[in-house]
This record gives C-alpha cells, sequence and structure tokens, in this order.
C-alpha cells in the first residue's frame, strides 16, 4: 500500500465526513438550526426535533451514506492501488471524524451514530445489518435512541469478532478502527451517559418540538434579579 495515495484518499474522507448534512437539510426546509435547540447536536435525532420527521429522514440518510461512500468506493477501487479493508476501515474512520469533529463546524459536530453504520455497511454490510438490529431491538426496549446507540457501540466490534473467519474474513486493522468508533462514540455520548444515570435521559417520542437552548431565558432572569 502506497501512503502517498492513501493520504489523500483520508483527507477526502475526512472532509467528506464533515459536511453537516442536519444544518443543511434544515437550512434548506426552512427549519431552525439544529444547534440551537435540544441538544444541540447536529444530528438526525435532533432534526427530529424540530417536528419534520422528512427531514430527519433525509438527515439520517445522507449522514450514513456519508460513511459509507469513501468505504465503498477504496472497496470498489481500491485493489488496483494496494488498498484493501483495512484501508477501508482507516477511510471509513476518517469520514466519522469529520462528522464528530467537523471542518465546517470549528471541530465541533455530530455524535456519529449514522455515520459509524454507514461505514459498518460498506466494510461488511452483515456488520452493518447486525448492529443495526442490535440498535433497534435496544430502542424497542428501552426506548432510548442514546441508550440504544451506546448498546449498539460496544456491541460492533465483539459482533465483529464472532463473525470474523466464519461470516467475513477477520482482518485485524478493520477491529482496530471498529474499536475506536466506539471509543469515540461512547465519549460523544457522555452528557447522555449522566443523564441515564441520573434517570433524566428523554425517552423517544416523550414530548414534541423541543424549545429553544434557555441561555436567553436566563440572562434575563439576571437583569431582573
Amino acid at each position: 500500500m502506497e501512503a502517498w495515495i492513501l493520504i489523500p484518499v483520508l483527507a477526502g474522507a475526512y472532509l467528506l465526513g464533515s459536511v453537516p448534512f442536519a444544518v443543511v437539510v434544515s437550512r434548506i426546509m426552512g427549519l431552525q438550526d439544529p444547534r440551537s435547540f435540544g441538544s444541540g447536536n447536529p444530528g438526525a435525532t435532533n432534526v427530529l426535533r424540530s417536528g419534520s420527521k422528512a427531514a430527519a429522514v433525509l438527515t439520517l440518510v445522507l449522514d450514513a451514506a456519508k460513511g459509507w461512500l469513501p468505504v465503498a468506493l477504496v472497496g470498489w477501487y481500491g485493489a488496483a492501488y494496494g488498498l484493501y479493508e483495512g484501508a477501508q476501515a482507516a477511510v471509513g474512520f476518517a469520514a466519522f471524524l469529520g462528522h464528530v469533529f467537523s471542518v465546517f463546524l470549528r471541530f465541533k459536530g455530530g455524535k456519529g451514530v449514522a455515520t459509524a453504520l454507514g461505514v459498518l455497511l460498506g466494510i461488511q454490510p452483515w456488520l452493518g445489518l447486525a448492529v443495526l438490529v442490535v440498535w433497534l431491538l435496544a430502542v424497542g426496549v428501552w426506548r432510548m435512541s442514546s441508550l440504544a446507540s451506546l448498546v449498539a457501540a460496544v456491541a460492533a466490534p465483539v459482533i465483529y469478532l464472532l463473525g470474523g473467519g466464519s461470516v467475513w474474513v477477520y482482518d485485524r486493522p478493520v477491529l482496530l478502527f471498529t474499536g475506536l468508533m466506539s471509543v469515540v462514540l461512547i465519549y460523544r455520548h457522555a452528557p447522555n451517559i449522566s443523564r441515564l444515570l441520573a434517570g433524566t435521559e428523554p425517552r423517544l417520542g416523550a414530548s414534541g418540538r423541543a424549545a429553544p437552548k434557555p441561555a436567553g431565558k436566563s440572562r434575563a432572569r439576571r437583569r431582573k434579579a
């Protein structure tokens, strides 16, 4: 594998991953910036809190696609340049990091759940589908997107290990980057983990449209005081 080939591919994947589709879709559809309400997270779940299911679904698909596409492209054309599954996983991780630490959002971003799923689907479709099933089952049991995402993040490298050698060919770099994605996902869910431990994490469908962040109200109270 030639490093000079992989470096621009990684950079391109990172830039694609950095595109904040939650913000772009919300602007195009005339919705409030998802960073200004709810959790402040530029992702599909927070876009759903705007009240537009169509915008949330479109954001979800695009966020997953930007994880899947660079991995798929390396899978289709990378062998001619010495880029195999390990390179696919590295490229997918670069796209995932782009979403989480977007250069277009001053290195802030979403939590990366949809993009990580797209990466897994690109590396090994059965792995991605298995992790998706885990997420759906967890949502069905607990009705919490954050908890389901944490369960799926822990399950992903375990599923890859269990299926390695039987369902798919085991590749150590794939396990490495899958594990790294899981670690970053858990880190990005730190506020959710705190709320889960405190018993204050909201369930799906528990409330309607999210109100804007209460920063303005806090300032108004200070002025009155």
